[in-house]
């Protein structure tokens, strides 16, 4: 991306980060200043406990042959491209603030790119899960039949787009010639571009709500037709715990990547008024909670995989395994070989074993 040869008729190949960002009004300061030690530090914390947190998620799905099916897959899946965003971001952190304008322009597309492709991942990997899980509810099947062979191909398919998306503006889709259309908060990168990546990602959430939506009303809808086959208190429980599980799914997708998605949008369209700046920085670092989030949502909540955090800390910290009280047995959550064989001898009804599949399937959350 450098160059030391003259510029073309029009483009700056040549020239600092810093005449980037001069021209685009984003001030790089030359010394720390107390904001920048809030955001380093904060941007810091978060990015090791997201990393040990995902590297734990990976390391049962591993260890634990009970997860080894197409929906642990894309959660483990979901994990490794979390722990890339922790990663990305704490790449970012020693290569922010005054140490920015020490770096070359590659440098400096390699920073964002590693941004762009992990949070792209993550965002098509929550998609990947949605609708394997609506794929499933439908069937009304104990697991996913998907095959090996399909899992892997939608993985790589996953970290291909990603890939991509991170490489378009190193590949061309940038402002080195054409400095009227440099953003503010990326000042290397094309507006245009922004408002692509922004829209795309807003498209994808929406997506998810619609996934999501029909789940829960399908699922409702069988769980009121066969409310006679059941007693009023599972009803109860069936449609709370499907509703708390589509909430948390959807409050922290919304809660942690809207706000960073409406400004990346609003700097794209070049809104002056916005002052995209002053919350920037904040922006990023909730949307990077979203990687913390994650495996609380998709893995924590599940008791196999509880009993299987405990099995890892206890290596790692034997004194605390012997405090370590029976885990509860309450809740809902994805099912495995342990319960398959109970749930299909329990089915004495038709009706009642698909209401039970729903519950299991839909719900991750405790009761």
């Amino acid at each position: 991306m450098d160059t030391d040869t003259e510029d073309q008729p029009g483009c700056y190949f040549n020239k600092t980060v810093k005449f980037f960002y001069d021209n685009s009004g984003k001030n790089i300061s030359t010394y720390w200043r107390k904001r920048d030690y809030v955001v380093v530090t904060l941007g810091m914390a978060v990015c090791i406990i997201v990393i040990l947190a995902n590297i734990l998620v990976m390391t049962a799905i591993f260890i634990n042959r009970r997860f080894h099916f197409p929906i642990y897959y894309l959660l483990g899946n979901l994990a490794a491209a979390d722990l890339f965003a922790g990663t990305s971001y704490l790449f970012l952190m020693f290569h922010t603030g005054p140490w920015t304008i020490k770096l070359s322009k590659l440098k400096w597309f390699v920073r964002q790119g590693l941004i762009d492709t992990s949070l792209t991942a993550s965002v098509i990997n929550l998609l990947a899960i949605a609708v394997e899980r609506h794929q499933t509810i439908f069937t009304m099947q104990l697991h996913s039949t998907m095959t090996n062979r399909r899992v892997v191909l939608l993985i790589l398919g996953i970290w291909a787009v990603a890939i991509v998306m991170g490489l378009v503006p190193t590949m061309g889709w940038h402002c080195l010639c054409d400095l009227d259309d440099c953003s503010t908060m990326a000042p290397m990168y094309s507006r245009k571009y922004l408002i692509f990546w922004a829209v795309l990602n807003l498209l994808t959430f929406s997506i998810m709500v619609a996934v999501y939506t029909r789940i829960f009303w399908y699922v409702r809808h069988k769980s009121h037709r066969m409310s006679q086959h059941t007693t009023q208190a599972k009803h109860k429980e069936t449609v709370e715990n499907l509703m708390k599980t589509v909430v948390m799914i959807l409050g922290a997708f919304v809660i942690c990547w809207t706000p960073g998605l409406v400004v990346l949008l609003l700097d794209g369209l070049n809104c002056e008024q916005c002052k995209v700046l002053r919350y920037e920085k904040y922006f990023l670092i909730l949307a990077e909670c979203n990687s913390l989030v994650n495996p609380i949502i998709y893995s924590y909540r599940d008791k196999d995989m509880r009993r299987t955090f405990r099995r890892i800390l206890c290596h790692l910290c034997p004194a605390r395994c012997r405090r370590i009280a029976a885990d509860p047995d309450s809740g809902a959550r994805f099912n495995t070989l342990e319960q398959e064989p109970v749930k299909k001898q329990n089915g004495t009804n038709g009706t009642q074993l698909e209401l039970s599949q729903g519950d299991i399937l839909l719900s991750s959350s405790e009761s």
